[in-house]
């Protein structure tokens, strides 16, 4: 029986679902099978495609970039707009659960991955201050974002839509498409504005906690009925293949080996995470510098995390990230091959 959702009484179309299904093909190594499923779910649109310019009710007729149709429909995959939160306490989460954690005005807050594979964007606020949490399970890319005035209090939605199989949000004042990796709007009113990214942590809920025992936590009690026990995405991040294809590939490391990713004054750096162990061992830190700035990566095997920092240990943004999705929008990055 399908999964209702209790706001709009609508069958769970999600794209987590949908690519739910298409795991089993993967594992059994029945490639043809995958391929025919993109061929029937998918569609090209965007420069050089030669398709119509509307997908999933959006008009790409001024689209930057070719966009995949990713499965579901708009907000297929519905946004949390009215998080609430719980003391670190009350969280049902184990040591190993992963979580995207933000400090704005001194205040910790943490957003279950298990919450955000079924949603990808948390519409937050802060003092005032408009935050937006998103996360692609197909890249493993968490990144927060200070959304630009012209999009008013409306908040983001999942447009169902894709580039380098990385999810493409929208903002419903304008219903102009942006690029998550990119942080730049690609299509609409407000094309080729840039989003203002936060510093965000990608880590487990132990470290998490740890450094904020005061941290509170998105709830499950989203609005949404959803099994948030389960993955959708088991599985996934064992395989080399991917659900939808890039614009680049890159065969120095494994397709989803980690890496955290940096980019700082227009210059762009992958600092892999096998390269990391091998300088660091289990925890440590190095030093580097990229686009002019002094920089220091901090690596933690144990918890799987590793995120920038400058001179002063203020906090650089960053995402950690597949290598391919990395690379796929940063083709010319540098990368850390030795300390």
């Amino acid at each position: 029986m399908p999964l209702l959702n209790r706001a709009h009484a609508m069958p769970d179309t999600s794209l987590a679902t949908q690519r739910r299904r298409w795991l089993p093909a993967w594992r059994a190594g029945r490639h043809w099978v995958l391929a025919l499923m993109l061929a029937a779910a998918g569609a090209l649109v965007g420069p050089g495609a030669g398709a119509a310019p509307f997908l999933n009710d959006f008009d790409l007729a001024n689209a930057t970039i070719a966009i995949d149709r990713g499965g579901p429909p708009k907000d297929g995959i519905p946004a949390i707009d009215k998080p609430r939160f719980v003391r670190a306490s009350s969280a049902a989460l184990t040591a190993d659960d992963r979580v995207l954690g933000i400090v704005l005005g001194g205040k910790a807050r943490a957003y279950p991955v298990r919450i955000l594979n079924w949603h990808e964007v948390v519409n937050d606020r802060r003092g005032g201050r408009a935050v937006v949490i998103t996360y692609c399970p197909l890249c493993g890319t968490g990144m927060a974002f200070e959304p630009p005035a012209a999009t008013g209090s409306a908040g983001f939605g999942v447009s169902g839509l894709l580039h380098n199989s990385d999810v493409l949000l929208y903002d419903r004042a304008t219903e102009s498409l942006w690029s998550q990796i990119l942080s730049t709007a690609i299509s609409g009113k407000l094309k080729d504005t840039r989003l203002q990214a936060l510093p965000l942590t990608h880590t487990s809920w132990a470290d998490w906690r740890q450094r904020h025992p005061d941290t509170e936590v998105l709830s499950t009690d989203t609005g949404f009925e959803r099994d948030y026990g389960r993955d959708p995405y088991t599985g996934y991040a064992t395989v080399p293949q991917l659900l939808f294809d890039v614009q680049h590939h890159d065969a120095r490391f494994p397709v989803k080996a980690w890496v955290l990713g940096v980019q700082v004054n227009g210059t762009a750096k992958a600092y892999p995470f096998s390269v990391l162990d091998r300088a660091l061992g289990a925890h440590g830190e190095l030093r580097d510098q990229l686009g002019g700035q002094a920089l220091r990566i901090r690596y933690n095997r144990a918890h799987h995390t590793a995120e920038a920092v400058d001179a002063q240990g203020r906090p650089v943004p960053g995402v950690m990230s597949f290598w391919f999705a990395w690379v796929a929008f940063h083709p010319r990055t540098e990368v850390l091959v030795h300390p």
